[in-house]
């Protein structure tokens, strides 16, 4: 009895240690964009992506659609607490100029 207990404890601790992990390419994250916006010329439409990042481009994945854009990988001293879109406003439309990734030190600028 004591051996079936610990055997699925192990498993259930495993399986919450794998929980929400998904292999990337780099660092990455999912977002949400609440208004129609632009990052680096390519118009996104309010939805849920998936932003993975490998080497100098950023993909943003929405359904069985997706674009790839130029983007700066930047890492700050402290970790940040919450993942954050940061936009800019140019000529009537939002630009995504930055993106923080909650729960790491990476920092996405789109310029």
């Amino acid at each position: 009895m004591l051996r079936k207990f610990v055997l699925a404890f192990a498993v259930l601790a495993l399986a919450a240690a794998f929980a929400g992990t998904v292999p990337t390419h780099g660092p990455g994250c999912w977002i949400t964009v609440l208004q129609p916006s632009v990052v680096h010329g390519t118009p996104l439409a309010p939805g849920e992506y998936r932003v993975t990042v490998n080497n100098d481009k950023a993909t943003f994945v929405n359904g069985k659609l997706s674009w790839t854009v130029d983007v700066k990988v930047e890492n700050e001293a402290t970790k940040f607490e919450t993942t954050a879109i940061r936009y800019t406003e140019q000529a009537g439309q939002e630009k995504i100029t930055e993106i923080r990734i909650g729960g790491s030190k990476t920092k996405l600028l789109f310029n």
